[in-house]
């Protein structure tokens, strides 16, 4: 089993800073890319930024020069550094990777969060 466990959402002021986690845990033989997601009231879930094993990375145009992603792959481990935040940033942030299992048939799987409320008050 995999498990994916994302923290450090919360309420910022517009201009604010947040960090988020995102942790991969369980039967894991290797990640290829990871990635956040977020998903505000009443609209669809939208790409944030990915990152690939080698630290390629990809960013919607919205959060271009104020977020940055990064991953620790010793720990399995994704961050979102989000800064100068909008109002219109505020929505469930979800994590999400591609992941190998470590047990037989070492298939790969693509994996969801729980997701992390971030609100930015104006």
């Amino acid at each position: 089993q995999v498990q994916l466990v994302e923290s450090g959402g919360g309420l910022v002021q517009a201009g604010g800073s947040l960090r988020l986690s995102c942790a991969a845990s369980g039967s894991i033989l290797s990640i290829s890319f990871m990635g956040w997601y977020r998903q505000a009231p009443g609209k669809q879930r939208e790409l944030v930024a990915t990152i690939n094993t080698g630290g390629s990375t990809n960013y919607a145009n919205s959060v271009k020069g104020r977020f940055t992603i990064s991953r620790d792959n010793a720990k399995n481990t994704v961050y979102l550094q989000m800064s100068n935040l909008k109002p219109e940033d505020t929505a469930v942030y979800y994590c999400n990777a591609e992941i190998r299992s470590s047990k037989y048939p070492f298939s790969s799987g693509n994996y969801w969060g729980q997701g992390t409320q971030v609100t930015v008050s104006s």
